[in-house]
C-alpha cells in the first residue's frame, strides 16, 4: 500500500531523514519508534506532505506523493492525527467533526459516516453540541481521532495519541486505534509508549538519528534485547 525508499528531508540545511525506507500494508497495523528527535514526527510530515522530501519516493498504491501538496494527499486517502490534537477549541464537537469531512467524497457521506462514528465513541455523541476547548484530555482525543476518520482515509495516521493522557485512558486509546483498524483502516502509529505499541502492531520500524536500525514484527521487536535495553528499561 505504502512505499517509501530512501528518503531524505529536513528543516532548512539541517537533514533529519537520512534514507529511511520502510513499507505499510494494507489493513495493517504498523509502528515507527524512536527516541525523541529521532525523526518520527518528521518522517510522518513527509508523508503528508507539511515537509518536503529531499530524495528518495513516497508511493500510496503506485501513485507518487513526494511532489504533491498536502490536500492532495489527504484527497488521495491519507489523513494524519497530530500531536496535541489541535482541535478548534472555539467550535463544538460537530463543527470539529464536519471540518474533517472537507474532501468531497467525505462530504458527500458525512451523515452517514457521523453516525458510524458516533457508535464507535458514544460519549462523543452526548457533547456534540458542546465546544471541544471544554472537554477532558481524553474526549479531545476522541474528537481528535473522529474527525481524521470523518475523512474516510485509507491510511490513518496518529502522532503520539496518548501524550498527556492518564494511565486507564491510555488503554482505552489503544483499544480505540486496535477497533479503527478491525473497521478496515490500516494504520501507522507514532507513540511515545513503546512497550503498548509494540503488544498492538503488526509489525514495526526503530528510528535512531533518521535511519531506519531495526524491524519486524511487534513480538519480535519487544523481544529484543536493544529494544528491551533502549526503551523498555530492562
Amino acid at each position: 500500500m505504502l512505499q517509501v525508499r530512501d528518503l531524505h528531508a529536513g528543516y532548512g540545511k539541517s537533514e533529519v531523514l537520512r534514507g529511511i525506507s520502510f513499507d505499510v500494508q494494507q489493513g495493517e497495523i504498523v509502528t515507527i519508534v524512536g527516541a525523541n528527535g529521532a525523526g518520527k514526527t518528521t518522517t510522518l510530515r513527509t508523508l503528508c506532505g507539511i515537509v518536503r522530501a529531499t530524495a528518495g519516493s513516497i508511493m500510496l498504491d503506485g501513485v507518487p506523493l513526494t511532489v504533491r501538496p498536502p490536500h492532495e494527499i489527504v484527497e488521495l486517502g491519507i489523513t494524519m492525527i497530530p500531536e496535541g490534537r489541535q482541535l478548534f477549541p472555539f467550535l463544538t464537537v460537530q463543527e470539529n467533526l464536519r471540518m474533517g469531512s472537507f474532501k468531497k467524497s467525505a462530504r458527500d457521506a458525512h451523515a452517514q459516516r457521523l453516525e458510524e462514528l458516533l457508535l464507535l465513541f458514544p460519549k462523543l455523541k452526548e457533547r456534540l453540541k458542546q465546544l471541544a476547548g471544554s472537554l477532558s484530555g481524553g474526549e479531545q482525543q476522541m474528537v481528535a481521532i473522529a474527525r481524521g476518520m470523518m475523512a474516510a482515509p485509507r491510511l490513518l495516521i496518529f502522532d503520539e495519541p496518548s501524550l498527556g493522557l492518564s494511565p486507564l485512558l491510555v488503554e482505552q486509546m489503544f483499544e480505540i486505534v486496535r477497533k479503527v483498524a478491525e473497521q478496515g483502516t490500516t494504520v501507522l502509529l507514532v507513540e511515545q509508549n513503546v512497550f503498548h505499541t509494540l503488544q498492538l502492531a503488526d509489525r514495526g520500524y526503530v528510528l535512531e538519528n533518521g535511519a531506519v536500525v531495526l524491524s519486524g514484527t511487534g513480538q519480535e521487536l519487544l523481544g529484543n534485547p536493544h529494544i528491551r535495553k533502549a526503551y523498555l528499561g530492562h
